[in-house]
């Protein structure tokens, strides 16, 4: 797959957390990488941009149909389809990141158990598609995305909530809780040949700590060591 500086210009804004993990990454594998990450944020925002639930599944539908095979004159889908064709990309990983984003056309995730299936199969799936792009697949590395997944909604609780949406888990489980589980999944460091896929991480680590902080150049300077070391 050529270069795309476009895909990587869209990824910094759509995406910065990401994107400056990218950069990282062998020159080759950084545009599979964007246009990964990229249709990610498409699936993240079908509910954001959906006036109801409905819409939303209708937006994931959509993506749904790309991947098994519609041509859609899109800036996105056309790239991603073709990159597809080429087998860049399995299908199969593709549309289970789609499945996994119907939770949050729900009212709620019910449970524990639950909460922690949507966070792999978001956060931590999409994870481990990155290490394939890298010719790496790894547990390791799909332990740490759920992990940076985690740290994550529980940076857009209070977001969410003002929207009146709640992705936290409806069983009264605690954040500490949640916190907890996500540090075990950061105890082992990912194949160093695919530490790109691996470095959202090194920012999880950082937000289970202090969930509301923001970002600062700390944290871009955390990524470097992480990527310095392998060890996110």
């Amino acid at each position: 797959m050529p270069a795309s500086s476009d895909h990587l210009a869209r990824l910094r804004r759509a995406d910065p957390d990401r994107y400056f993990t990218v950069l990282f990454a062998p020159p080759a594998a950084r545009a599979p990488l964007a246009l990964l990450y990229l249709f990610n944020h498409e699936l993240a925002r079908a509910r954001e941009v959906a006036s109801t639930p409905l819409l939303a599944l209708v937006r994931l539908t959509w993506w749904g149909e790309v991947i098994d095979g519609a041509n859609r004159a899109h800036e996105l889908a056309t790239p991603l389809r073709a990159a597809l064709d080429r087998g860049v990309f399995a299908a199969e990983d593709l549309a289970a990141l789609v499945a996994a984003r119907q939770w949050e056309a729900q009212d709620a995730i019910p449970s524990l158990p639950e909460f922690l299936d949507y966070a792999r199969n978001t956060g931590g799936k999409l994870a481990r598609v990155a290490g394939r792009v890298l010719g790496v697949d790894s547990e390791i590395i799909e332990d740490l995305g759920t992990a940076y997944a985690i740290a994550g909604i529980l940076r857009a609780a209070p977001r969410l909530a003002a929207q009146g949406r709640c992705l936290l888990p409806a069983d009264g489980t605690k954040g500490e809780a949640l916190i907890a589980h996500a540090r075990t999944l950061l105890a082992r460091p990912p194949p160093r040949a695919a530490v790109a896929a691996a470095l959202p991480a090194a920012y999880a680590r950082r937000d289970l700590a202090h969930p509301a902080r923001k970002r600062g150049l700390s944290d871009r300077l955390a990524v470097i060591r992480a990527a310095i070391t392998g060890r996110p």
